[in-house]
């Protein structure tokens, strides 16, 4: 099984706690892999490593590596843990390649994540990525919906449990995981991408003025 050692830049938020990958850790390993808020600023590219694997919040990898011409790629990949605000990180890890990332390294980082027992969606270099790109439009419907009167938060949630199986409604979740967090993600990809559907809600933004005002007490 390839080999990895971690360069932990603090406060990741794919391992906030202890983890079987963190504690699979080897001092030199075959694959480097930056962890933590500043690990696209500390990443450095090494030719000799079988794969180097940046965490990503919502940016693209392409920060950290550079890009030219739609050629981009190497033997480094992105990688983001799906976790909801202050919820607990999912089993889930999007892989994010570029265009022109090694096959081998690609493999190489499925292999180790699979190893500590996660799963592994691979993406293209995107901001957001897969997840947030497709439920952030539904969460902000939602908030949307509630402004309007559509039904009460209650009801909406209920609704939703009851008709798609989901185990919590909209609203619940993001009330539960911290909705200006929810604020943070989508300002970011209409920052990206400029579409209405990215645009943050009108509660998410009183959210998220809301906690500013309360870090500053």
């Amino acid at each position: 099984m390839t080999s990895h050692a971690i360069v932990d830049t603090g406060g990741s938020r794919s391992f906030p706690v202890p983890h079987a990958f963190l504690d699979g850790a080897a001092p030199h390993g075959e694959v480097t892999v930056y962890v933590g808020a500043g690990a696209v600023a500390a990443y450095r590219p090494d030719p000799t490593r079988k794969a180097i694997l940046v965490e990503l919040g919502t940016e693209c990898l392409g920060e950290a590596t550079g890009e030219g011409a739609g050629l981009e790629g190497s033997n480094t990949l992105g990688f983001a843990r799906f976790r909801l605000g202050d919820g607990e990180p999912s089993d889930l890890v999007e892989l994010v390649r570029q265009p022109a990332t090694d096959p081998a390294a690609i493999e190489a980082a499925r292999a180790m994540f699979e190893a500590a027992g996660l799963q592994v969606s691979v993406c293209a270099d995107f901001a957001g990525r897969i997840l947030d790109r497709l439920i952030r439009p539904y969460y902000n419907e939602a908030l949307t919906r509630l402004d309007e009167g559509l039904a009460t938060a209650a009801d909406m949630d209920l609704t939703v449990k009851l008709g798609l199986g989901y185990p919590e409604g909209p609203i619940e979740l993001l009330e539960r995981t911290g909705l200006h967090h929810h604020h943070d993600v989508t300002r970011a990809l209409f920052e990206t991408y400029g579409t209405r559907h990215y645009a943050p809600a009108r509660r998410a933004v009183v959210a998220r003025r809301r906690a500013d005002r309360e870090a500053g007490e």
